[in-house]
């Protein structure tokens, strides 16, 4: 009797309506691989407006599908901020042309109309060092993003270097008081 219940309970067990009963209690199936954006490209990204406001900060994040940077423009409002996003092979400063060195299979020059100190009393107001990383971003276990360099400010503009893993697809999105910079972690449509 007792080895006609084992084959029974097996049985049931094997069949598709028991499978439910070996998934413990509020257990959940994994979820499905999120869709990732697709069609970004990798070609320049350039909008025209003049400096309204000053750069402040710079943070970063990971994303299913991509490594963001954001860059913080307080008082640039809802408008256009001007901008120019580009791989390069070199970035050299503006004004010196001084090369400054970004790690990385790819490098992509961010430049933002948005000077890092105060126009009207030349006070920092984005604490920058040239040729040195981002202060307080820190890309350990980042996908694509790999170094970060400060080039400089100037005549309003101000430059950053941002390495990435090789020349993969991006996106520049405008926010009010903030310009975002995703960078896929490929080419595919699907999060790995």
């Amino acid at each position: 009797m007792k080895r006609r219940r084992t084959t029974a309970l097996a049985a049931v067990l094997l069949t598709g309506a028991g499978l439910g009963l070996l998934t413990a209690p509020g257990a959940q199936a994994a979820p499905a691989a999120a869709a990732c954006p697709t069609g970004w490209g990798s070609v320049q990204k350039t909008a025209t407006a003049a400096a309204t406001a000053s750069l402040t900060d710079v943070r970063t994040g990971r994303h299913d599908c991509f490594d963001r940077m954001v860059l913080h423009v307080p008082g640039a409002g809802g408008g256009t901020l001007g901008h120019q996003v580009r791989y390069v092979d070199r970035v050299h400063q503006d004004g010196s042309g001084r090369h400054v060195p970004v790690a990385g299979g790819a490098v992509l020059e961010i430049r933002v109309a948005a000077p890092s100190y105060d126009p009207e009393t030349g006070r920092a107001t984005y604490r920058g060092t040239v040729a040195r990383p981002l202060p307080g971003v820190d890309l350990a276990g980042y996908r694509t993003f790999r170094d970060t360099r400060f080039v400089g400010s100037f005549e309003g503009d101000t430059q950053i270097g941002l390495g990435v893993r090789a020349r993969l697809p991006f996106r520049v999105l405008q926010l009010p008081g903030r310009l975002v910079v995703d960078v896929a972690h490929d080419w595919g449509a699907a999060a790995r």
